[in-house]
């Protein structure tokens, strides 16, 4: 009688499991993305394939331009999670925040810029970039700091071998070099492709290329969010570590198929033909474990473009227990 008694009670109680598992309610998480950018795709994957779903997360997506702002947001509790450059939270690091800001997941690990001609030249140089009109990104970026740290690398000097624009605002640039500013432009995609498409300008190489893997864009969180939500996060990265392998696992078209809707302005051809450039240079994590050799090169060139006060320790702002728990989970 007790041994059915047992089964019996063992039986209502997994009834009432199963019950209170379908009636709960998704956990809310708030990413700010620095901007809305093709290069993000594996994260527009998780959400499009239910991947943060299935870890029982609600994600509420906002893109707040600047990385600065996107730090701000983060610190406030704006926001619970970031999707930006690492060198924000060595920034932060650097002015001596007492809540840390802990790198936990990569998305994508090169530049995702391109080196645009105004005119397409038989073969292509570096020293040919000597005396003309540079279009670059905003100091202190990511972008900028590849592109000058390339520029050295081939012996151009960016501040007297040529003459360096870095005073236009990141959405204006590509407008302003189709307006007629400047013989070279660092772009991201997909306006690289669309400027080709158009005959606007000429990709003739790629920093992401030249530079080498590097933490260019991770997400990260403060210390108190992963010390009070560790369970959370190691969701979050399960589902962005899904959404990498299924990137990696499929072609360039199914991809701009799927993240189409978050790029309805682009020609879908665009679209496509960018997914892949991204796609041929490894631009795409594959999982989201930084490792420290990729933080040691992104200080490296972030000492070169001299934003660098010292070095950062990596074991202090940079978390892979969860990235390396997805990986070895899934």
């Amino acid at each position: 009688m007790k041994r059915f008694f047992a089964l019996g009670l063992a039986a209502c109680l997994a009834l009432i499991a199963v019950l209170a598992g379908c009636s709960s309610t998704p956990e809310k998480i708030r990413i700010g993305e620095v901007t809305r950018s093709l290069f993000y795709a594996p994260q527009y994957v998780a959400l499009e394939k239910g991947f943060f779903k299935e870890e029982g997360l609600d994600v509420e997506l906002s893109t707040i331009p600047g990385g600065d702002k996107v730090m701000s947001a983060l610190l406030s509790g704006g926001i619970d999670v970031a999707l930006v450059g690492s060198e924000t939270s060595i920034y932060v690091s650097q002015q001596g925040a007492a809540d840390v800001v802990v790198n936990f997941a990569q998305l994508t690990q090169t530049d995702g810029t391109f080196l645009v001609a105004r005119n397409k030249p038989d073969q292509f140089s570096f020293d040919q970039l000597k005396g003309s009109v540079f279009l670059g990104q905003r100091k202190g970026g990511m972008p900028q700091m590849v592109g000058e740290y390339v520029l050295k690398k081939h012996q151009i000097n960016p501040q007297s071998d040529l003459e360096l624009i870095q005073n236009i605002e990141f959405k204006n640039i590509a407008s302003s070099f189709a307006s007629g500013t400047g013989e070279y432009v660092q772009l991201f995609e997909p306006e690289a492709s669309r400027f080709e498409q158009e005959g606007i300008g000429h990709v003739v190489a790629s920093f992401g290329k030249e530079s080498g893997t590097v933490p260019y864009t991770v997400y990260m969180t403060k210390q108190s969010n992963i010390d009070s939500n560790a369970a959370t996060i190691q969701k979050f990265t399960n589902a962005i570590y899904k959404g990498q392998q299924w990137v990696a696992s499929h072609s360039a078209k199914e991809t701009a198929a799927v993240i189409g809707k978050y790029f309805e302005q682009i020609d879908p051809t665009i679209l496509e033909k960018a997914v892949q450039r991204y796609l041929e240079q490894g631009s795409y994590a594959t999982d989201p474990i930084l490792d420290e050799a990729e933080w040691n090169q992104l200080q490296d060139i972030m000492d070169a473009a001299g934003e660098l006060k010292q070095r950062a320790d990596y074991s202090k702002l940079v978390n892979t227990t969860f990235a390396k728990q997805s990986k070895e989970g899934n």
